[in-house]
């Protein structure tokens, strides 16, 4: 009874040093700062947007093409749709991609990766020469792929970004795995006769969160490019369905005439994916042990 509560209270004294950590880094950091105010406007927009959007972004009227102005903040594309009503709808689809297929390629990474370091032998083999041919092209070549395989739509669109960027996640956890694995709290954990699979949550996920969460935060900006890239290139989520790569799409064909259709959906794709780093930027620092100055 003793070692659990010990154990418990080790387990909570790190997760609160790992947030005062985050918190410090946070606060002295000026561009974490504003990379996370910027990312909470654009999280606001997406789920505040049938409020927020001064039009209905599918709307077509006579003012085709017309620049910003007071009735148009940010223009009208070629149809007469205003732009800046469909950058706000275009935020939900784009960002929930981002989010949602991190999370899917972190879940199943990370248990590849945790799974193949753990065992070894033929396991850590099988898993490892596919992360390592899937590592041999660039994610976007395997995104396209998979979408020219699976077909277009936002469930296709889940699949390929998701197993896109798993390989990552895979070698992160299994690196940490393998260098955890013969210490002596897990030697412990195996002589009292923990299971294999409690002795991976309960004892190896917990000291492998820092690297992860460093590695989805890069991911997430990597995979809102994706899905810009693939909708742009008409293999996104659906014509139906609007995303910043679909509304650069629509537009690319006048940007010569009409600069804002091209201009305001590439700074909104720029400052999201910017943002996301910037807080990147400063979770590794907060995870990074080398830095005493806390």
């Amino acid at each position: 009874m003793s070692e659990k509560l010990t154990f418990q209270s080790d387990q909570s004294y790190s997760k609160s040093f790992a947030l005062a950590r985050i918190y410090s880094v946070f606060k002295a950091d000026g561009t974490a700062k504003g990379g996370l105010i910027i990312l909470l406007i654009f999280l606001f927009a997406a789920l505040f947007a049938p409020w927020l959007s001064p039009h209905d972004p599918n709307e077509m009227t006579l003012n085709m093409m017309s620049a910003p102005s007071w009735q148009h903040f940010l223009g009208t594309d070629d149809l007469g749709r205003d732009l800046f009503s469909r950058i706000i709808w275009g935020t939900q689809v784009s960002l929930f991609v981002g989010f949602v297929t991190v999370a899917i390629s972190l879940v199943v990474g990370v248990f590849l990766g945790v799974w193949a370091g753990y065992y070894g032998g033929w396991i850590d083999m099988i898993i490892m020469r596919y992360i390592d041919l899937q590592w041999a092209f660039p994610n976007f070549i395997i995104a396209v792929y998979l979408v020219a395989v699976f077909g277009t739509g936002l469930l296709n669109i889940f699949v390929a970004i998701s197993l896109a960027f798993l390989d990552h996640f895979a070698r992160v956890a299994r690196s940490i795995v393998l260098s955890l694995k013969e210490q002596p709290f897990i030697e412990a954990a195996r002589v009292g006769g923990t299971s294999d699979f409690r002795i991976m949550l309960k004892h190896i996920l917990p000291n492998a969160m820092g690297p992860i969460i460093v590695q989805a935060s890069v991911s997430i900006s990597y995979a809102i490019l994706g899905e810009a890239s693939l909708s742009f290139l008409g293999l996104g989520v659906g014509v139906n369905t609007l995303t910043w790569g679909l509304i650069l799409a629509d537009g690319r064909s006048f940007i010569s005439q009409a600069w804002w259709l091209g201009v305001f959906p590439g700074l909104a794709i720029m400052l999201v994916v910017l943002s996301i780093n910037f807080i990147g930027d400063a979770v590794r620092d907060a995870f990074d042990l080398r830095d005493n100055t806390f």
